[in-house]
């Protein structure tokens, strides 16, 4: 438990570095579909090297490991669509806090199919992680106009469509390896995003010299944390994983302080003591 806890934490890490990396991407001017084709097609490289590497119980003759992992593909498709388009829409803070109102759908979702029960614990930790994300971003204080509806509604979807990435994981996950599940999921991805993306744009990106950003977008915010998530995802509750998982927007903050010479007020430094206890208090809590 402990271990699948560290995994979560550790995919968390890696998306925060990824959401500054697609923070500068699309502050180049990179549209949110090639930032979230190449990010998933470079994650779809990543997780066929494990599938060769382990190919052993992959499930790929499976019909229900197919369906399940593109219901999973079309989850992380809107996920990193939705969340970069409420990105260019407003702000990297705004864009992971609506995100990041996926544990509430997951709650509703596992509730609904009495996969687990609500608990004091358990609607304390989400209240308490969530003030603390608001603190940490400051959504109560943007200016007028400087986030649209669109991308408050592509904020809110890209949580919803989070979730339904963990239901479809968790679904496809007794008839095939996580690999070939992965596998899957991107290339669903790829094949979804590459039509509303400028062709010329993606073989651009090839010669550019933010290829290497595409690259550790790819690595980091697909393949690795990938790997790392899905495997702690295992052995936990999706809505402890998606609570442990809010390091992300910590991690980005840090991020935009230490590279791109941001600032944090009190509040925000407040709200990450709140994610940081939370956080804390259930990865050594084995009854969450």
């Amino acid at each position: 438990m402990v271990a699948s806890k560290l995994y979560v934490v550790l995919a968390a890490l890696c998306w925060g570095l990824s959401g500054g990396i697609g923070g500068i991407l699309m502050a180049d001017g990179w549209d949110a579909f090639v930032v979230s084709f190449y990010r998933g097609a470079i994650g779809l490289l990543f997780v066929l090297v494990w599938l060769a590497l382990r190919p052993n119980g992959s499930g790929l003759a499976s019909r229900r490991l197919w369906f399940w992992s593109a219901i999973a593909g079309l989850g992380v498709t809107g996920n990193f669509a939705f969340y970069f388009m409420s990105m260019a829409q407003g702000s990297v803070a705004v864009a992971v806090t609506l995100m990041y109102c996926a544990p509430v759908f997951v709650y509703l979702v596992s509730f609904a199919l009495k996969l687990e029960s609500p608990t004091p614990l358990k609607l304390t930790a989400i209240a308490v992680v969530m003030f603390g994300i608001v603190l940490l971003t400051q959504i109560y204080d943007i200016s007028a106009g400087s986030v649209t509806p669109l991308g408050v509604g592509a904020g809110l979807l890209a949580g919803l469509s989070y979730a339904v990435f963990i239901f479809g994981f968790k679904y496809a996950a007794p008839h095939g390896s996580p690999q070939a599940i992965l596998t899957i999921a991107f290339a669903v991805l790829a094949t979804i995003t590459i039509w509303p993306s400028d062709v010329d744009r993606i073989v651009a990106v090839l010669s550019t010299p933010d290829l290497p950003l595409f690259a550790a977008l790819g690595v980091f915010g697909a393949g690795l944390s990938f790997v790392l998530y899905i495997v702690g995802l295992n052995n936990i509750a999706p809505a402890v994983a998606s609570i442990v998982a809010m390091l992300e927007p910590l991690i980005a903050s840090l991020f935009g302080v230490v590279i791109l010479n941001e600032s944090l007020v009190g509040s925000q430094i407040f709200g990450m003591g709140l994610i940081l206890v939370t956080v804390t208090a259930l990865s050594f809590d084995s009854n969450v």
